[in-house]
């Protein structure tokens, strides 16, 4: 599984990475700001943005817990949050109008027969469902790709979900994930991607980043991440718990154009490249007289010496080569000095 495919767009060790602006919950319940966002992950060229879908009585009893980055209950920031399906079929054309894909992350049972109902392309399954295997098995059985975050969950706990997907022969990526909100750069730990890579080799492996630049995203590129989310919003001025650890279009646009570049550069052995010659023309040296040398006279440290450019018929390399042979013909100060000025 050396990669998976999400509409038309391959994912995996050999393709750039994917960027998903997770929207998530930023836009508050307003339809209206989702929108906006849609429209602001576009212009920075993204190809994905993720949503997410919140059923709350399947999802959740009444409680007042308070996440770690908010100041209310996860009820009522759900509650408050949702979206109706009838608007998420709204915002799922609409992306798809401009040519991105559209994905949401399912919070329960009746989330992912929603979205299902919907004809959503691949599924993305959060951290916190990542051991909650009645819901992956559930997911699996519909044979769509599956990226799984991994945050709060050990190899061994990751293993078991991915066992259940398997059995149904379900493509999937692994994300890794801290799930600490915002993640400490010493926190992030991108070593995780290859204790991943060697717990399920040939997988296709990304990061879900939750710390507050685009630093760990281009770090991850290098160690085999194909797949790159952040959090997005349009206005980080505007209220959310998700909020403060959201990149804007800018950071949007500058994370899709730096990953492409990491993921250009990498590869490659230490070769000589033949677009290095016009360099080397210049920046070599050669060996040339540093003064008068007449006919017959011994080459030495006080009359040979090497200078740029390269582009000479003796390098630097052969200097201690020809010290102690003699000239056969006269060579004058600064000219590069050739086999044929000298004896055998």
């Amino acid at each position: 599984m050396s990669e998976i495919v999400i509409g038309n767009r391959k994912i995996g060790v050999n393709h750039p990475p994917l960027v998903i602006a997770e929207i998530g919950i930023n836009h508050e319940g307003s339809i209206e700001k989702a929108f906006q966002m849609i429209d602001d992950a576009a212009k920075a060229g993204c190809e994905c943005v993720k949503f997410q879908t919140h059923v709350i009585e399947d999802e959740m009893i009444p409680n007042n817990v308070v996440p770690g980055n908010a100041s209310e209950s996860i009820w009522d920031i759900m509650k408050r949050c949702a979206l109706t399906k009838e608007e998420e079929k709204i915002l799922k054309e609409y992306v798809e109008s401009k040519g991105m894909i559209f994905l949401s992350t399912p919070f329960s049972r009746a989330a992912a027969i929603q979205l299902e109902e919907l004809g959503v392309l691949a599924f993305k399954i959060g951290s916190g469902e990542c051991n909650n295997h009645p819901l992956v098995e559930h997911i699996a059985r519909y044979g769509k790709p599956i990226i799984l975050s991994t945050g709060m969950n050990s190899i061994e706990s990751i293993r078991k979900s991915v066992d259940i997907i398997r059995k149904y022969n379900t493509p999937f990526a692994l994300m890794h994930c801290t799930s600490i909100y915002p993640t400490p750069y010493d926190k992030v730990r991108l070593g995780a991607i290859e204790d991943l890579a060697e717990a399920f080799p040939g997988t296709v492996l990304g990061l879900s980043d939750h710390s507050i630049s685009n630093y760990p995203c281009f770090g991850a590129v290098a160690l085999g991440a194909r797949i790159l989310e952040r959090h997005f919003t349009s206005d980080k001025t505007w209220p959310g718990p998700d909020i403060p650890i959201s990149m804007d279009p800018t950071e949007l646009k500058e994370l899709i154009e730096g990953s492409q570049a990491v993921f250009q550069a990498l590869g490659g052995r230490k070769t000589v490249l033949a677009e290095e010659q016009p360099t080397i023309d210049f920046a070599f040296a050669c060996v040339v007289a540093i003064q008068d040398i007449k006919a017959g006279e011994k080459l030495t440290m006080e009359n040979i010496w090497v200078k740029r450019p390269g582009n000479g018929e003796i390098k630097a390399e052969s200097f201690h080569e020809i010290l102690g042979k003699r000239a056969i013909s006269d060579i004058k100060k600064d000219e590069q000095i050739r086999w044929r000025y000298l004896d055998a």
